[in-house]
């Protein structure tokens, strides 16, 4: 499965790229993709677990970026 996701309060390219690259270490993630300037992340992860995969994900950024909220 592949949704889009609108962020807000993402800073700086730089954290971007950190969050991408720990998204794409979760297990059940497939691909991911953080863009600054659009403020919005693609994630392609597993359909039987996607919301638990959700939930990692979401911990994983606020741990990069605490300001950052991911619009579901």
């Amino acid at each position: 499965m592949k949704k889009k996701f609108k962020l807000q309060d993402l800073d700086c390219a730089n954290c971007a790229q950190k969050m991408e690259d720990a998204i794409k270490k979760i297990d059940g993630v497939t691909d991911a993709s953080v863009n600054f300037m659009m403020q919005k992340m693609t994630v392609e992860a597993d359909d039987d677990r996607f919301d638990d995969i959700m939930k990692k994900i979401v911990d994983t950024c606020k741990k990069v970026e605490p300001e950052c909220v991911i619009l579901m």
